[in-house]
C-alpha cells in the first residue's frame, strides 16, 4: 500500500496539483457554513441565512458543468483562474455589503456560486497526462476520493479558526482568498497549461449525450441522497437524549474516518476487468452498510456502525470516476467529472429535504432509512441500466487521431472495455 501511494506522490506534478485543487476547493467545502455564519451575524434569522446558502449550493450545481465545458473548449487557465477570480470577488462583496439590500447580497452569493471553478473535474482530466499508467490514475483516483473527506472534514475547523480571529466576515475573505491562490497554483503548472481536451463534436447535450454517463449519474443522484440525509438523521439522534452535539460529531467523524480507510485500502491494489461490475458491488455494499444506523443503538455502537457505513463511500466515489473516465464522449471529460459533482450536490439537497418528514413521522430511526432506500435506489439503478453500462463505451464522435498525453492517451495500454484513441 504505502509503496503504490509513494511512487504516486513521488510523480511530477502530483501534489502540487492534488494540493493546489484541495486548496482551490477551500470555498466550495465551507461556503455554506460561512455563509450561515456570517448572514446570522449580520442579524438574519436562520431561515434566510439557509436559504443564502442553499441559492450558493445551486448556483454551484448550475455552474459546474457549464464551466467544464468551457475548459474542454479553451483550456483551464483560460477559464479555471478568472472564474476563481470573479467568484471570489462576488463572496468579498457579500462580505462588505452584508444581508442588505437583500436582492445585491443574493445577486452576490449567485455570482460566487455560478463561478466557483471545476476545480475536481480539471483534476481528474490531467490525471492521465501527468502519470501515465492506468494503475496509477486509479490510485489517484483513490487518493482524491479520500482527499475529498479530509478537506471537509478540516475545512469548517479552518472557518471557525477565522470567526475566533477576526470575525466572519474575515471568514468569508480568508476562504476566497486561499481558494484563488490554490487555483492559481494548479493552472500555472506545466500539466495545466500544456492540457487540451479531444477533438470532440458539437452538440448542446455535451457530455450528456452519453447513455452510459446518464445512467451513473442517476445512480449518483440517489448516493447523494443518502449523504445529505445521513447528516440531518445524524442530528436528530444527537439530539433524542444521546448525548448532543459531540456524539453528533463522532457519527460524522466515524463517517467519514471509515471512507477514509476504505479509499486508502480500494486504491492500494490493482484491480482487473471493467470497474461497471465493482462500481454495482460498493453500491450495493454501501447501502447494505446504511441499514444498521436505523437500529439507533447506543452512542458507542452507533459510531462503530457510522464508521463501517463509511467504509464503501470512497471506493463507490473512484468507481465512479473510472466509469465517467470511460463513458464520457471525447473531447467533454472536464464537464462530464463536473456532471458527477452537480448531481451529487443536488441529490444531497433532496436528501435534506425528504429526510425531515420521515424523521418526524418515525423518529431518529425512521430519518436514518432514507440513507438505506437512497443507496437501495442507486443500486437498482445501476442494475437496470446494466446493459447501458456494461456495453461498449460510445464510439468515437471524431475520427481525429489520439491526443499525445491528454484525455484520450491510453499510454499504449488497453483493457477490456478501456479503449484506447476515442475515450474521454
Amino acid at each position: 500500500m504505502a509503496t503504490g501511494y509513494a511512487e504516486l506522490l513521488r510523480t511530477q506534478h502530483a501534489v502540487r496539483l492534488l494540493t493546489g485543487t484541495l486548496v482551490g476547493r477551500l470555498p466550495n467545502a465551507t461556503a455554506h457554513i460561512a455563509i450561515v455564519l456570517f448572514a446570522r451575524s449580520e442579524g438574519a434569522g436562520y431561515t434566510l441565512a439557509g436559504v443564502l446558502a442553499t441559492v450558493y449550493g445551486l448556483a454551484t450545481a448550475v455552474g459546474q458543468p457549464l464551466l467544464g465545458r468551457a475548459v474542454d473548449l479553451y483550456g483551464q487557465p483560460r477559464v479555471m483562474l478568472p472564474a476563481a477570480v470573479v467568484s471570489g470577488l462576488g463572496m468579498a462583496a457579500f462580505a462588505l455589503t452584508g444581508i442588505e439590500p437583500l436582492p445585491v447580497a443574493a445577486a452576490a452569493v449567485l455570482v460566487a456560486g455560478v463561478f466557483t471553478p471545476p476545480l475536481e473535474g480539471g483534476l481528474r482530466a490531467l490525471w492521465p497526462s501527468v502519470l501515465r499508467s492506468r494503475e496509477r490514475v486509479h490510485t489517484a483516483y483513490a487518493v482524491d476520493s479520500v482527499a475529498q473527506e479530509l478537506m471537509f472534514t478540516v475545512g469548517p475547523l479552518v472557518v471557525t479558526a477565522a470567526v475566533a480571529l477576526w470575525s466572519e466576515a474575515g471568514a468569508l475573505l480568508v476562504i476566497n482568498v486561499i481558494g484563488v491562490l490554490g487555483a492559481l497554483s494548479v493552472v500555472v503548472s506545466a500539466p495545466s497549461r500544456a492540457w487540451r481536451s479531444a477533438p470532440r463534436e458539437a452538440h448542446w447535450l455535451g457530455a450528456l449525450r452519453s447513455p452510459g454517463l446518464l445512467a451513473l449519474l442517476g445512480s449518483f443522484l440517489c448516493v447523494g441522497v443518502s449523504l445529505g440525509s445521513i447528516t440531518v438523521a445524524a442530528v436528530a439522534y444527537s439530539d433524542d437524549g444521546n448525548g448532543g452535539d459531540l456524539v453528533y460529531a463522532l457519527i460524522m467523524s466515524g463517517i467519514g474516518f471509515g471512507a477514509l480507510l476504505g479509499g486508502l485500502a480500494y486504491g492500494a491494489r490493482p484491480w482487473p476487468g471493467a470497474p461497471e461490475g465493482r462500481l454495482r458491488a460498493m453500491i450495493g455494499l454501501l447501502a447494505l452498510g446504511y441499514l444498521p444506523l436505523a437500529l439507533v443503538p447506543g452512542p458507542v455502537t452507533m459510531t462503530v456502525l457510522a464508521c463501517v457505513a463509511g467504509l464503501f463511500l470512497a471506493p463507490a466515489l473512484t468507481c465512479a470516476f473510472v466509469v465517467v473516465d470511460r463513458h464520457a464522449p471525447a473531447g467533454t471529460v472536464t464537464e462530464a467529472f463536473s456532471w458527477l459533482v452537480t448531481v451529487f450536490g443536488v441529490g444531497a439537497a433532496l436528501g435534506t429535504a425528504v429526510v425531515g418528514p420521515a424523521i418526524e413521522h418515525g423518529g431518529p430511526g425512521g430519518g436514518f432509512l432514507v440513507p438505506g432506500a437512497g443507496g437501495a435506489a442507486a443500486l437498482a439503478v445501476l442494475l437496470l441500466t446494466r446493459r447501458v453500462l456494461d456495453g461498449p463505451p460510445d464510439a468515437p464522435v471524431s475520427s481525429s487521431p489520439p491526443v499525445t498525453g491528454g484525455e484520450n492517451d491510453r499510454n499504449g495500454t488497453v483493457e477490456p472495455g478501456f479503449r484506447t484513441g476515442h475515450q474521454a
